[in-house]
């Protein structure tokens, strides 16, 4: 690089630093701002099953931020300063459309964990992409027959502690002065298990199977339960693990004591998972395939979130036996009176919306009535109203902003 060339990057480079860092500052203010105490606190007492002062509000645009914040309006032509500014943008447009997403004041640098094999499995889990954009993709599974299953391998996770510190360094160099910096680490693999289980042998393969070949899905299951808390085990033997009560649903009360030594264990942690690749399996199946399965993990953690867009009507009792359980997801497919019956006070409800009926309302009338029904009949049951998996504001780019207004309003009333 000639040296004018150079000299140009470098004035690039220091004015990307300043932008990041400008709206750093503007997170951090926001972090210890009055309304966000109040968030905070909101989220702390539901989730510990005290009165809050109204039911938390929380929205996730997922890619919906496509439209709320398109690359076009990132100026950052470096990778790293890049994905900083899109995060502390996307704070600052949340903070904008208003929702109850908590801000703790801190930069959280994920610890660095190596995993081997070369690939996760063993195998190489494939996918059939979609051939435009918003296309659907299809599962390419490496499980096909009894004998691929003895090239299974058992994850394993080291920490790279060099990688730790130079991402810690580095992020403590930019932002130290405006926001705290520190590491995270949670738990490798996710209690879900289904995911990886369809990921595998694929889903239509593996509902099948549950009737045609039900040893090959108990022995998959097995194998993914056993590497979940064998990966559980490796990062609480390195004294790794974060709380992890700090954000949107699971923002509550710090969970049980540390270890004498100071340590955290998963004991102080929340778990969350839930069954989406069983949705249509019966609730027999799903819990002898599927929770039996997930049981053991639910018990290494303080308390447990569970569900996600799948119908739990008649699986409630199933979820109602999971040790540590907290929050019951009540996704929109689920019939909420049937929650309300067997779901007591000594758990906090996440009352999920469904995006479509959302995005694609033709007025508020309908938004404001459906909210308001179910505010109403949620009254004085420890509650959140949750907004999630958007995939487009269909041209309606204020439609967030509307939602959460009109969902704080119900929520206040029926607080």
């Amino acid at each position: 690089m000639s040296q004018p060339a150079a000299a140009a990057a470098t004035g690039i480079r220091a004015a990307e630093r300043d932008l990041v860092r400008d709206l750093a500052r503007r997170v951090a203010e926001i972090s210890a701002s009055p309304g966000m105490a109040a968030i905070r606190r909101r989220w702390r007492d539901v989730n510990a099953l005290r009165r809050p002062d109204r039911a938390p509000v929380w929205c996730r645009p997922v890619a919906a931020w496509d439209e709320l914040l398109p690359d076009s309006e990132l100026s950052c032509t470096d990778p790293w300063l890049r994905r900083l500014e899109r995060g502390f943008r996307q704070a600052l447009v949340k903070h904008d459309i208003g929702d109850d997403t908590p801000l703790d004041g801190a930069f959280e640098v994920p610890a660095a964990l190596r995993s081997g094999p070369g690939n996760l499995w063993g195998l190489e889990t494939g996918k059939h992409r979609p051939v435009g954009p918003g296309g659907a993709w299809g599962y390419d599974p490496p499980l096909r027959e009894a004998a691929d299953f003895d090239r299974l391998a058992m994850p394993r996770f080291v920490h790279d502690a060099d990688e730790t510190r130079r991402r810690l360094e580095r992020a403590s160099e930019l932002l130290g002065d405006i926001l705290p910096v520190r590491a995270v680490c949670g738990a490798p693999l996710s209690a879900t298990l289904g995911t990886d289980a369809a990921d595998l042998m694929g889903l239509e393969a593996m509902m099948l199977n549950m009737a045609a070949e039900p040893e090959l899905v108990h022995r998959l299951m097995a194998h993914l339960r056993d590497a979940a808390l064998a990966a559980l085990d490796a990062v609480e033997a390195a004294g790794l693990v974060t709380a992890n009560h700090t954000g949107p649903m699971t923002e509550s009360d710090p969970i049980g004591a540390p270890r004498p030594d100071g340590r955290i264990s998963f004991a102080n942690c929340w778990g969350a998972a839930n069954s989406q690749e069983f949705d249509q399996v019966s609730p027999e199946m799903w819990e002898e395939f599927c929770l039996a399965y997930q049981r053991p993990l639910f018990a290494r953690f303080g308390l447990v979130a569970y569900g996600c867009c799948e119908n739990l009507t008649r699986k409630i009792d199933g979820v109602l036996s999971i040790p540590n359980l907290r929050v019951f997801v009540c996704s929109a497919w689920t019939d909420l009176n049937a929650v309300l019956e067997k779901v007591g006070p000594q758990y906090c409800i996440m009352w999920r919306q469904k995006a479509s009926d959302v995005v694609f309302a033709k007025d508020e009338a309908g938004l404001r009535r459906d909210l308001q029904d179910g505010c109403r009949r949620l009254r004085g049951r420890p509650h959140q109203i949750v907004l999630r998996e958007l995939q487009t504001l269909a041209g309606h780019p204020d439609r967030l902003h509307v939602w959460t207004r009109l969902a704080r309003e119900a929520a206040e009333r029926w607080a």
